[in-house]
């Protein structure tokens, strides 16, 4: 391992040619016509960091979520964060704040952003992500939630859909936020959905006001095929009602690939449901952004149909649609 040396610029010096900072990892070179402005930012964020949670340097205790205390500047925690000053800064000279609701792990990376400008890319984890998302919204520090979301993506490109968190923050940002087509944030998260097959995503990790933005963005390519996107839409709308209704549209909605492996899938006789209406007034929001010609019209009828959770009137109009199209064909 290399030894660290500190170049310190002079900004009167006049004729020196090369100042050298070894790290571990690179070894820059500097010379007088060079700004070195940036050089100084990087040095202070270094200096900054020693400061995060350093009870030395303190003046605040925070208690996060299951009494975990941090240490924190009153004076850079809230000249970073319109919320902290408000709570740091209301009158009372406090020593100690708590924030049950928090927790430690989503502060840290709050603290993190706050002192240094900058998350590195390592302290954001599986473990944390959300966390540091949900901290981030109640600091109201975007800075924060748009580096998240830069790196969800990147990670879609990478890992398995399991370690993709654009479901949640989805669903987050959609109870929090305006859902406008022209939010970098939400556009962003709909990129790295779309490349997830809805049926491979949990049920409870993606909310209903998450799902709709989501399939209103009919111009982005969906890995889904449409009965699907239905199937999961019905299902999600049943868990909203109750767990009998989330069972009984478990069983009720075979996905598409048991489907094609028996073609004559015959449905069990349809059992009465008293929830059924409730679950057609969840699946509403969602219904006009699921294209039903798309879906065959047997699996309209055989299927679909008999769960009277879908407007009859559009039904008809799909499986119409369907036969004249067979009828184009043949």
């Amino acid at each position: 391992m290399s030894s660290k040396t500190m170049g310190i610029i002079d900004p009167d010096f006049r004729d020196a040619v090369l100042v050298s900072v070894t790290t571990d990892e690179t070894e820059l070179l500097y010379n007088k016509s060079m700004d070195y402005g940036w050089v100084a930012e990087m040095t202070l964020a270094k200096d900054l960091e020693i400061l995060i949670n350093n009870p030395k340097f303190s003046d605040i205790e925070i208690f996060c979520e299951n009494e975990k205390k941090l240490y924190g500047c009153r004076a850079i925690l809230a000249v970073r964060s319109n919320v902290f000053y408000k709570l740091l800064y209301n009158g009372r000279y406090e020593s100690q704040i708590s924030f049950p609701n928090i927790s430690s792990f989503g502060m840290e990376i709050v603290f993190e952003y706050i002192y240094t400008g900058s998350i590195k890319e390592e302290s954001l984890t599986k473990g944390n992500i959300l966390e540091a998302f949900y901290a981030a919204d109640y600091f109201q520090l975007s800075g924060i939630q748009r580096i998240i979301i830069v790196k969800t993506y990147k990670d879609t490109l990478e890992k398995s859909c399991n370690e993709n968190y654009s479901p949640e923050i989805l669903s987050k940002l959609a109870e929090t936020i305006p859902l406008t087509d022209d939010n970098i944030f939400l556009s962003s998260l709909v990129d790295a959905m779309a490349v997830i097959p809805l049926n491979t995503i949990e049920f409870g990790r993606l909310s209903i006001k998450g799902l709709r933005y989501f399939l209103s963005c009919t111009e982005k390519p969906f890995t889904t095929p449409e009965y699907e996107v239905f199937r999961y839409s019905a299902i999600l709308a049943a868990k909203q009602v109750s767990d009998d209704a989330y069972k009984f549209f478990m069983e009720r909605l075979p996905t598409l690939e048991q489907i094609e492996q028996n073609e004559n899938l015959l449905q069990p006789e349809i059992k009465f449901i008293t929830d059924h209406q409730k679950v057609a007034k969840e699946l509403e929001p969602l219904t006009e952004f699921i294209d039903f010609r798309r879906i065959k019209g047997q699996i309209l009828v055989d299927i679909i149909e008999p769960l009277e959770i879908v407007p009859a009137k559009i039904l008809l109009k799909s499986n119409d649609s369907n036969l004249n199209n067979r009828l184009c064909l043949g």
